[in-house]
């Protein structure tokens, strides 16, 4: 089964924020995600206890790889053909330019789900696509179930 087959078949936007709440930290930064096609939108609210730099006020950047991260575990949940907390092997994160006090939003693309490793790459932006804040790639463990 392909992963949009996956995401058509078996991931209603309830199902969605019922894996959200599953994760904790993705509660306590408020994720969000939306269902546009086969492609998430995930979604981290503005929240003034996320600043880390109030002269700008800027996001503190643990906020926004952590947010990347979790993003990037439930874009691969969500791929699985029985879904299971993927373990994180690295995550190399580009910090790009200050992410304000503003929602920023993230997008995740699987570059290749092997039997043990999938790689993934993060998108960070807030206003604009074409100008993230932050772009990251993730190597999860990922056995077969047996």
């Amino acid at each position: 089964m392909t992963q949009a087959n996956n995401i058509q078949n078996a991931f209603s936007p309830a199902t969605l924020k019922l894996w959200l709440q599953k994760i904790p930290y993705a509660v306590f930064l408020g994720m969000k995600a939306e269902l546009h096609k086969t492609d998430f939108l995930f979604t981290l609210p503005k929240d003034e206890r996320f600043i880390g730099n109030p002269s700008l006020p800027a996001l503190h950047g643990g906020v926004v790889g952590a947010f990347m991260e979790q993003a990037a575990a439930l874009q691969l949940i969500v791929s699985m053909d029985e879904p299971r907390l993927p373990k994180i092997i690295n995550f190399s994160l580009d910090y790009l330019r200050p992410a304000r006090l503003h929602d920023t939003y993230a997008k995740c693309v699987l570059n290749r789900q092997g039997r043990f490793i999938t790689n993934i790459t993060v998108t960070a932006w807030q206003e604009q696509l074409d100008q993230p804040n932050a772009i990251a790639r993730a190597h999860f463990f990922t056995p077969q179930p047996t």
